[in-house]
């Protein structure tokens, strides 16, 4: 059998090795699935149906031959916020337009500009991701009764300092068990699912040793069926999309986001190339048809890629595979899963949080102390004190105000007095300037006060050396002429020596290179007679 594209030159031996990758990362991601619905305010069953039927999809139809989809932390805040505000219904339908969403990005060819969000911002609302999905689970961890979740951050917090005299010691014990569990399986058995097995022996802990005296996933949630849900197509509504198209679109961007950023990381490590497009393509179908499953929104989940590929992918197959042994689990073992104590579930949430809360690049970059810092800092405070919408358009807006202040502060404007060609001329009336760096609206400040304050001064003829500028936008570009007009009124004239390809194309667009005249540009200042 021939193959080609990503299953090029595949064989039996291929297949054995996504075999083994796909069984172990498909055993990892039962637990996040379930403990992921659960922090996002619907019932863990959701998150094994985003498991199966997202997981196929974005390993079948994405960009990379690596990723591992599926529910993720990152998704949680906003989930969870989603679920109180409008009720899980109207979650998948906020999902499903997402991945329409999604689509359009990838045939439009957005992948590649996604990529371009600063780092700052990244790392802070991932850290403020993290401590949300942390302090989310304090209640769980120590058996808190009667909690009421809410939206705000301080909200929850006050209730948890409201509610700590109800804690339950059993509850603790298993949660305790759960977390030494995953801190020594990490060192002892790094290959062995350390959240599976904390899972398991707390899990079993508790029935055999304190049966009822917790809060379980049956208790609180009922039993987990053992099967996928019928299909059904959302009920759509212009009335529905309008008001669920701010969540649609955070889903999207954050999925598009994390998934490239996931793709990233899969190439690194093996040193692979994934289509940016594509990838967002595949996350769109994934999340157009999970919700028709009963699935939440889903993305490339950074922490399973790795595993997948560190346990000897080769392939998409592997991610099919994943997603077939989530099924298969679903279908044979959900009537156990009701007795996972929540208690369980709750240190390895914690750890997810703790292990993606770029603790290393919040402390270096907070060193530094500058406007990254700054970008960090409010990123990471706003998407805690608030959401995930306010703390990156809050992080955007601030990376990009520093970037345009950087920019304008690498224009340089100088005077050139004792230049050869003017030493020569001997002529008052003649003045020259070298501009270096872009000429943008940023930058048009400096440039419009440096060069009309001596047009004040009615030279006749005013020389602009441009060899060191590479781009020009609009706005400079009107700069220049008016600069032109009021040269012209006094009847003198504007001289541009070399003049670089992009500015050179925007003055023909504009017209304004025929308004000075060919005959007033050249390519060095040697040319210069008159």
């Amino acid at each position: 059998m021939r193959f080609s594209g990503r299953f090029k030159g595949y064989n039996l031996q291929k297949f054995q090795k996504d075999l083994i990758a796909g069984i172990v990362v498909g055993v990892v991601a039962i637990p996040l699935g379930m403990a992921f619905a659960i922090a996002s305010g619907v019932e863990p069953e959701y998150g094994l149906y985003t498991v199966v039927v997202a997981g196929i999809c974005i390993s079948l139809f994405g960009g990379s031959k690596y990723q591992i989809g599926g529910p993720t932390g990152a998704f949680v805040p906003i989930l969870f916020g989603i679920v109180i505000q409008y009720g899980l219904e109207n979650l998948l339908i906020a999902g499903f337009m997402a991945g329409v969403m999604l689509v359009l990005f990838g045939l439009f060819k957005l992948g590649k500009i996604m990529k371009f969000v600063p780092k700052p911002v990244i790392v802070g609302f991932t850290a403020g991701i993290a401590v949300l999905i942390f302090t989310e689970q304090i209640a769980n961890f120590l058996g808190l009764r009667n909690v009421e979740k809410h939206e705000n951050f301080h909200h929850n917090m006050f209730e948890i300092a409201q509610k700590l005299g109800t804690f339950n010691v059993y509850a603790i014990l298993t949660a305790v068990i759960g977390l030494v569990i995953l801190l020594v399986s990490a060192k002892v058995m790094p290959k062995v699912p350390g959240a599976l097995l904390a899972l398991l022996i707390s899990t079993l802990v508790a029935v055999v040793f304190f049966p009822d005296r917790m809060a379980t996933i049956g208790s609180t949630y009922g039993e987990i069926p053992r099967h996928l849900p019928e299909f059904q197509f959302p009920e759509l509504t212009l009335d529905k999309m309008v008001m669920l198209f701010p969540a649609a679109l955070v889903i999207a961007l954050l999925g598009g986001l994390e998934s490239i950023l996931s793709a990233m990381v899969a190439d690194n490590m093996k040193g692979s190339k994934h289509d940016s497009n594509k990838e967002l393509v595949g996350q769109g179908i994934a999340n157009m048809a999970a919700p028709l499953f009963g699935g939440i929104p889903a993305t490339g989940a950074i922490a399973r890629t790795a595993t997948n590929i560190k346990n000897g992918a080769v392939s998409p197959v592997s991610g099919v595979v994943h997603g077939v042994v989530v099924l298969l689990v679903l279908l044979v073992f959900a009537p156990y899963a009701s007795h996972v104590p929540l208690a369980s579930m709750a240190p390895i949430l914690m750890v997810v949080a703790w292990n993606m809360s770029e603790r290393k690049e919040v402390a270096n970059m907070l060193r530094l102390k500058n406007a990254d810092s700054f970008i960090l800092a409010a990123t990471f405070a706003l998407t805690v004190l608030f959401d995930l919408i306010v703390g990156v358009a809050t992080g955007l807006l601030l990376a990009f105000v520093f970037f345009i202040r950087r920019m304008s502060e690498a224009t340089r404007i100088h005077n050139q007095e004792s230049h050869p060609v003017l030493a020569k001329r001997e002529d008052p009336s003649v003045s020259m300037y070298a501009i270096e760096g872009p000429l943008f609206f940023g930058s048009i400040d400096s440039l419009e006060s440096s060069l009309l304050e001596h047009v004040q001064k009615k030279p006749k003829t005013l020389i602009l050396l441009m060899n060191k500028v590479h781009y020009m936008d609009t706005s400079a570009e009107a700069v220049l002429g008016n600069v032109m007009n009021r040269i012209k009124r006094h009847n003198g004239k504007l001289m541009i020596v070399g003049l670089q390809s992009q500015p050179k194309e925007l003055l023909h667009k504009t017209g304004l290179f025929h308004k000075i005249g060919k005959q007033h540009f050249f390519d060095h200042h040697d040319e210069i007679t008159g």
